[in-house]
């Protein structure tokens, strides 16, 4: 390389018990080197920030091993390569894949393919986009949505978390799909976006009172829920369990409302759980990493919706590395409206 550059990571520096504050982690740095034969330098552009990372930090058996004290941090990522020794890529490529939290990510051959590193086309949607619907909170309503919940023209879908980053795109296409789409969302403002600019049928203020959730359910699904796509758990996930349908799917995404409980425990399982023999329903976990041989055929199919204007994504873009813990806390304070991304250069 002919100048040299410093790269500026944020790595583990010990396993939160609840939440992860900035004494949990380290800020260092280490001069960028020349990739090695079959390797990639990669400048990071934008980091992706999701609810799955808080497990990560946990010393626990799950569908992905821990990020390890003194780590960088695990992050999906849009990024630009600025050296090659691989013939799959050229400097100057746009590309997706687990770059982690730092400015710079040096990937010999053999951890090109486990980062998942793929050449992505912008002219398909933008950096925030590919973060977005077009990346893995798409890709996760997609599958999760279509493959597990099955839904049917006609049948009422309802989603949690309906103004993040996978609740957009779940809702979304539940319209595109033929669906009544019910949101439940925190705060006014959040309800109004998901019901006038994504176009759901209604949408939920679960902040609204100690009744919101049940009162709401019974109001917009007087059929009951034939499809919940769960991104909270908790005592939202127990409402929509009163409120299923007769052979109801529900799709186990996350639990973002019991991810920083102390002892990294999941908290309390489902109080209603015996709805699902009543109304011979399941409950099915799912795992995105699952689908990844098949996210060229999704990303194809959302970014035509995109493009024709039947689908719309928001991101809420904070600015700078140094921002990071304070950043990745806004999700479990419900503070973001939108996908979460953290920009760390400009596209």
């Amino acid at each position: 390389m002919t100048t040299a550059r410093t790269n500026h990571q944020v790595r583990l520096a010990k396993r939160p018990e609840t939440t992860a504050t900035r004494e949990h982690w380290n800020f260092t740095t280490e001069p960028v080197a020349d990739p090695s034969d079959g390797g990639v330098l990669v400048q990071t552009l934008s980091l992706s920030l999701d609810p799955a990372m808080r497990g990560w930090l946990n010393d626990a058996k799950s569908y992905i091993p821990p990020v390890a004290i003194g780590e960088v941090m695990r992050a999906g990522g849009v990024g630009r390569v600025l050296a090659s020794k691989n013939p799959a890529f050229a400097v100057g490529d746009t590309v997706y894949g687990t770059l982690g939290v730092q400015e710079y990510a040096l990937l010999p051959q053999e951890a090109i393919q486990r980062a998942g590193l793929v050449k992505i086309d912008l002219g398909m949607g933008t950096v925030g986009q590919w973060l977005n619907v077009l990346g893995m909170p798409g890709m996760t309503g997609y599958f999760g949505l279509l493959d597990i919940g099955q839904p049917q023209p006609g049948q009422t879908v309802v989603v949690s978390a309906a103004a993040g980053a996978v609740g957009q795109t779940v809702g979304q296409l539940a319209k595109i799909k033929g669906c009544r789409a019910v949101g439940i969302a925190g705060g006014q403002a959040k309800c109004d976006w998901v019901v006038r600019e994504l176009g759901f049928d209604a949408c939920i203020d679960y902040k609204a009172g100690p009744g919101a959730v049940r009162e709401g359910l019974k109001q917009h699904c007087p059929k009951g829920v034939d499809v919940y796509f769960d991104n909270v758990g908790g005592e939202i996930l127990d409402h929509v369990l009163a409120k299923l349908a007769r052979k109801a799917r529900v799709i186990v995404c996350g639990a973002i409302s019991q991810y920083n409980n102390a002892n990294s425990m999941p908290g309390a399982g489902p109080r209603n759980y015996l709805s699902l023999l009543v109304n011979r329903a399941r409950m099915e976990g799912m795992v995105v990493f699952d689908y990844a041989d098949r996210f060229p055929q999704a990303i194809a199919e959302l970014a035509g919706y995109l493009k024709d204007g039947r689908m719309q994504s928001k991101e809420d873009v904070v600015q700078g590395l140094d921002s990071f813990p304070e950043t990745l806390n806004k999700l479990f304070a419900g503070g973001n409206f939108g996908k979460l991304v953290l920009q760390v250069a400009a596209a």
